[in-house]
């Protein structure tokens, strides 16, 4: 092939160096923060996908956070900018969705997810790029020991399985327990161990340890061998896709004893069209409607005012982590990250619509919990326990 010489007058070689010049400030701003008039804050959620209802409510919370911050002046003298990925309530697209916030998209702190194995994905790409994590709901304990820069506003596993266990003893009186696990779920298997060992612990006996798998639809071999245990309680630590249909099926075999979970039964979604089977049953949430507290009933005005519809908790927690990252932006005085992670650590005490909430050394929040009760279909206040397993105030039959 003959080569072509090709010659450049000097005001388009100026004009060249200019523009290169231009790209290379633009590029170094953006890598080193903000350089507009906003805050991007990244966000990964499951909109779509298996677990849609958890990742819309959070997304529905974050952004309910941000008009608010914004419509009181913003952060720092800018307005938070909401930058959100779906993942499809997929690992794999977690992990897509985190690398496109931090690498692409450049974001001060990313909020999320609430799947524990979703959040475990997206924690160690931000932990590389010194970017801060806040994960609203995920609760297995593994998830902020993938560094410094992972943390969460919610409780932890053992903490939730150990109350589920002292409430099926001390408030349910029940001695005898079966356990039912998604063995696909770390969260589930978190849960799992925590109850075993607090009820084994304190004088309860486990009859029946039966699995299975996210996506099963027939549950009826677990639940017949759990019978034939006959538990005096049973225990589903899973999500309430899988729930809705382990509850009717349950009752469907004559299964009438308690059955007890963990916060991810918390959807509109669990007892549609089975409001009369999930009577009896109890679940560890992070926040009820009917508390009487002050935010908690602000936030709910505010949110039916936006969305018409009631918020449930992971509405809740999303919006209290938006709230804790711009609390935490305004304690730092900037969006550099090693003063945005060392605010976060710092945060006590904070007023949230899910308890006063204090990071504690471990990156994990202290807070109490509530015990939620199902009533034809209806979530009622049952009772709500302390940090430290404290009954803050007594059980609700």
């Amino acid at each position: 092939m003959k080569l072509r010489t090709v010659t450049f007058s000097p005001a388009i070689s100026i004009l060249a160096v200019v523009m290169a010049f231009s790209l290379f400030i633009s590029s170094c701003k953006t890598a080193g923060g903000p350089a507009g008039n906003d805050i991007p804050v990244g966000e990964f959620a499951s909109l779509t996908g298996g677990t849609a209802t958890f990742g819309q409510s959070v997304h529905n919370g974050d952004v309910l956070a941000v008009e608010e911050i914004n419509g009181a002046g913003g952060v720092l003298g800018k307005q938070l900018r909401l930058v959100t990925e779906d993942d499809q309530s997929k690992t794999e697209d977690a992990v897509a969705s985190v690398q496109k916030l931090v690498n692409s998209d450049r974001v001060i702190a990313v909020l999320g997810e609430v799947a524990s194995s979703r959040s475990m994905a997206g924690a160690p790409i931000c932990q590389q790029a010194h970017v801060p994590m806040i994960t609203p709901a995920s609760t297995n304990e593994d998830v902020t020991k993938k560094g410094d820069y992972i943390f969460r506003i919610c409780f932890i596993d053992p903490f939730q399985g150990q109350t589920m266990a002292r409430f099926a003893l001390n408030s349910l009186g029940k001695k005898r327990a079966a356990i039912l696990t998604d063995v696909k779920q770390d969260y589930s298997v978190g849960l799992d161990e925590a109850f075993k060992n607090t009820f084994t612990f304190n004088g309860g006996v486990i009859v029946s340890e039966q699995s299975y798998s996210t996506g099963d639809k027939d549950f009826h071999a677990p639940l017949t061998s759990i019978k034939g245990a006959n538990p005096e309680v049973i225990f589903v630590p899973g999500y309430y896709t899988e729930v809705s249909l382990i509850v009717r099926q349950a009752r469907e075999l004559g299964i009438d004893c308690p059955i007890l979970g963990g916060d991810g039964w918390d959807s509109p979604e669990l007892t549609k069209g089975a409001e009369k089977e999930f009577n009896n049953t109890f679940f560890s949430n992070h926040f009820a409607t009917e508390d009487p507290d002050t935010t908690v009933q602000s936030f709910i005005k505010k949110y039916q005012d936006k969305y018409h519809a009631v918020p449930d908790a992971m509405a809740a927690l999303g919006y209290d982590a938006t709230r804790i990252l711009a609390d935490a932006i305004k304690r730092a005085g900037s969006t550099d990250s090693v003063a945005l992670k060392n605010a976060i650590a710092g945060t006590k005490d904070f007023p949230g619509v899910t308890g006063r909430i204090t990071i504690d050394k471990f990156r994990n929040a202290s807070k109490p919990i509530t015990i939620i009760k199902v009533v034809d279909g209806k979530f009622h206040f049952a009772q709500r326990i302390g940090p430290n397993g404290e009954a803050l105030t007594p059980f609700q039959p």
